[in-house]
C-alpha cells in the first residue's frame, strides 16, 4: 500500500526553496491564511496515523515536502503531549514548542537538508521561517483538539501510542531531546 500524498498542489501555489506555501486556516499571524477550505494541517492530521508507518516516502510534488514537515512536527508534538496531564498544560507546551527557535532547510540541524532546497535569499528565508512558525502554532492547537478527551481532559491513548513511531526514520528534534 502506498503512502498518502498531498492533493493541495496547483499551478498557482507559491514556492520557497522547493517547498510549497499552501494557504492555512489559522488564527496566527503569518504569510498565508485562508479560512475557506481544508488545508495542509488538516491533511497531515488526517493521514498521520497511516503515513507514520512509512520508512520511505516518494515526493511527488512540492506540497508533499510541506506534508512531510507537518507530519514530523506532529510527531514532535506528541512527544511533548504524552507528558501532559491536561489540555491546558498541553496547549502551553504546544505554544512553547511552536514559538521556540528551530532550523529551516539549509541550516545545520535541519534533518531533511537532502530533500529540501535552501531559500535563495534573506526574504525567502524570512518567509519560510514565518510560514513554518505559523504551521507549528496552528498544528499544535489543532492537535490538542484531537488528542485531549473533552470529558476526562486526559490525552487519548489512540494518539499517544504513535509517540514511538518515526516517519521516514527522521525527527525534527536533535538526538536525545
Amino acid at each position: 500500500m502506498p503512502a498518502y500524498h498531498s492533493s493541495l498542489m496547483n499551478h498557482e501555489t507559491r514556492l520557497v526553496g522547493n517547498m510549497a506555501l499552501l494557504p492555512l486556516k489559522t488564527q496566527f499571524k503569518g504569510p498565508l491564511s485562508d479560512k475557506k477550505y481544508s488545508d495542509i494541517i488538516d491533511e497531515a492530521l488526517y493521514y498521520f496515523k497511516a503515513n507514520v508507518f512509512f520508512k520511505n516516502y516518494e515526493i511527488k510534488n512540492e506540497a508533499d515536502r510541506t506534508l512531510i514537515y507537518v507530519t514530523l512536527y506532529i510527531s514532535e508534538c506528541l512527544k511533548k503531549l504524552q507528558k501532559c496531564s491536561s489540555r491546558g498544560q498541553g496547549e502551553k507546551e504546544m505554544y512553547t514548542l511552536g514559538i521556540s527557535n528551530f532550523p529551516i532547510p539549509g541550516e545545520p540541524g535541519f534533518p531533511l537538508n537532502a530533500m529540501y532546497i535552501k531559500p535563495t535569499n534573506k526574504q525567502e528565508e524570512e518567509t519560510m521561517r514565518a510560514y513554518l512558525q505559523q504551521i507549528r502554532q496552528e498544528t499544535g492547537l489543532r492537535l490538542c483538539d484531537r488528542v485531549f478527551d473533552p470529558q476526562t481532559d486526559k490525552p487519548s491513548k489512540w494518539w499517544i501510542c504513535f509517540v514511538k513511531r518515526q516517519f521516514m526514520n527522521k525527527s525534527l528534534s536533535a538526538p536525545g531531546q
